[in-house]
């Protein structure tokens, strides 16, 4: 897999924690550097072991390489297609203000924005991705991300939010599609 496409992988899962880091930031009264630096760095780094942690489930699974191309896939484009609907939907589940970040809340956020890159890590097994660099460069690309969210969210408001989940889940749709027409050698 190439760099740019890595790169395009980890800008697509981490675009539902900008979105997320864009709301705390919104509703973060006082941000501090502490806020700022707790938020990109834990989403950073649990989405930078999720990848792993899904990769050493699909090295499990590789039996199965027949199917390698239609996991990988079925399992962007399910993602891709849920930050779609998110982006779309009404739903908003932040509260009022508040002076700073929890770390329960913050742990929470942070598993809840790295569930894509686990599922992402499943389909690396499938393609062979060296995962060490792969989960550098994705946990590297959401704290950047992340850090920079939590920032445009406290000065500019919500209106990045849904804008960040669309890209993200169209270019992880484009990525799977391009991995399936690559195998069925459409393009």
């Amino acid at each position: 897999m190439s760099f740019w496409t890595l790169l395009l992988i980890a800008l697509g899962v981490s675009a539902d924690a900008f979105a997320v880091a864009l709301g705390r930031g919104l509703h973060i009264r006082r941000l501090t550097a502490r806020d700022t630096l707790a938020i990109g760095l834990s989403f950073g780094l649990f989405q930078g072991l999720m990848p792993v942690l899904g990769w050493l489930v699909g090295t499990r699974l590789q039996a199965y390489t027949e199917i390698d191309h239609w996991v990988a896939f079925g399992l962007l484009v399910a993602i891709g297609g849920k930050m779609l609907h998110d982006a779309f939907s009404d739903d908003d589940d932040e509260d009022g203000d508040e002076d700073h970040v929890g770390l329960r809340e913050l742990l929470v956020l942070s598993v809840a924005t790295s569930i894509d890159a686990l599922a992402v890590g499943i389909g690396f097994a499938f393609l062979d991705v060296a995962i060490v660099p792969a989960a550098v460069t994705i946990g590297v690309v959401t704290a950047v991300v992340s850090l920079v969210g939590v920032r445009l969210g406290h000065r500019a408001g919500a209106r990045f939010r849904g804008p960040a989940e669309i890209a993200g889940g169209v270019i992880l749709i484009l990525i799977g599609v391009k991995i399936l027409g690559d195998h069925l050698g459409l393009w």
